[in-house]
This record gives C-alpha cells, structure tokens and sequence, in this order.
C-alpha cells in the first residue's frame, strides 16, 4: 500500500501484519502441496516475537507527553521479515517426509482467521478516516 505512511502505527501495523499472513499462507499452501513429497521437510514462518520486538521498541523511541500528541511508528517495524524454519523428519519411518496435512490444516485456518481480523479491522480503520474526511457525516 503506497503511502501507508500517511497514517498512524495502527493502520502501518496491520498492512505489516497482513503481508506477514500471506507470506505464511504461501507456506502452509507449500507444505500441503509437498505433503507426498519424498523427503520434503516442513517449513514454518513465524514473525510474531520480530513483530513484538520491533512494536516494544527495544530502543530509545519517541513518546508522547501530551495527549494530543501523534504517535510514532518505530522504524524498525519495516525491518519485520519473519523467519521460515525447516522440520526435518525425525521418525525415520517412510519416506522421511515430516509434513502433517492435518496439522497444515489447522495452521491454515488459523492463519486465515487471524488475516481476516486484520482486514477487518484495517476496513474499521480506514471507515474511521473516511468519517473524519466527510466532517462526521
């Protein structure tokens, strides 16, 4: 989204947070289609300690001494990547494939429940500004 900036750390949050999701989502979709694939070794992305770190501001960082005050987004909130981890199997049983479609599944729900919330409330988010742009009409 061009020009997120524009917006408060909210609104940069979630557009971070919903190009995380897809990134998972491609994931999950390649472990299931790979679910038959001799010796594939499950992957799995997680962004979420990155994302609370980058939110925490481990740093120094601007505050707010007013209430009126805008709040800043941390910079380190474009750094955000997330990490994609590799489960070999361990079992040694078969054909050494660690994926377990059932287990996928669930992580694919979950995934696309949680990315769901996030355009929702991108969509609250950005009926907010339209409010305010229309002088509250």
């Amino acid at each position: 989204m061009p020009g997120i900036h524009q917006f408060d750390t909210t609104m940069q949050l979630l557009h971070k947070v919903l190009d995380l999701r897809q990134k998972n989502q491609e994931i999950i979709g390649s472990n299931i289609a790979n679910a038959e694939t001799p010796g594939y070794s499950t992957q799995t992305f997680s962004f979420e300690e990155q994302l609370r770190n980058a939110l925490s501001g481990n740093d120094l960082r601007p505050v707010a001494t007013q209430q009126g005050h805008i709040p800043l987004a941390s910079a380190e909130l474009d750094q955000v990547t997330g990490i994609v981890t590799t489960t070999p199997d361990t079992t040694e049983i078969g054909d050494e494939n660690s994926v377990s479609v059932d287990q996928e599944m669930i992580n694919l729900s979950q995934n696309q429940i949680l990315y769901e919330a996030a355009v929702t409330m991108l969509n609250k988010k950005l009926s907010l500004v339209k409010y305010a742009v229309n002088g509250g009409a």
